[in-house]
């Protein structure tokens, strides 16, 4: 009875050790689409250009939305620390497990400049998610909100 014991055991580590040597891919929408690979610093160097022409970007997952999966921050190469992945809620469901991976998604470039209130609304929010002090007053510029609207996502592993 105890050999058969061992046996299972020594059966259940082989499988469990096979299991993690095999990582797969993660794909949302059509996948990236690697012939169109732009850096980050030059999708946002040229918004205009980005925001009628599909291209591909990547960047290490710093953030993903705890809610609905529905937005990923990547971590940029460029002035910009972040460059957020934004999808409509359902449409592609980014899971926490992403944070700390690279990432490759193949989309257009949303600009959206902000009002003074408009700034201060977005950071207040922002500030609220990362639970951070923010005071409204402090703020006096206004900002351009940029972010990367999605049609695939591969997130190789």
């Amino acid at each position: 009875m105890k050999l058969f014991k061992n046996k299972n055991c020594l059966l259940l580590l082989m499988l469990l050790a096979s299991w993690q040597g095999q990582a797969k891919e993660m794909t949302f929408g059509a996948g990236a689409d690697m012939a169109k690979l732009v850096n980050t610093s030059t999708l946002l160097a040229n918004p205009g250009k980005y925001q009628q022409e599909a291209s591909t970007i990547t960047g290490k997952v710093v953030k993903v939305c705890k809610k609905r999966g529905c937005w990923m921050d990547l971590a940029t190469d460029g002035k910009y620390p972040t460059l957020t992945i934004k999808v409509p809620d359902g449409k592609m469901v980014f899971p926490m497990s992403a944070i700390g991976k690279t990432v490759y998604a193949t989309g257009t470039l949303s600009e959206q400049k902000l009002d003074l209130e408009q700034t201060r609304q977005h950071l207040a929010h922002r500030a609220h998610e990362n639970q951070t002090a923010f005071e409204p007053l402090s703020v006096t510029e206004v900002m351009t909100l940029y972010r990367f609207l999605p049609l695939g996502v591969t997130i190789p592993d």
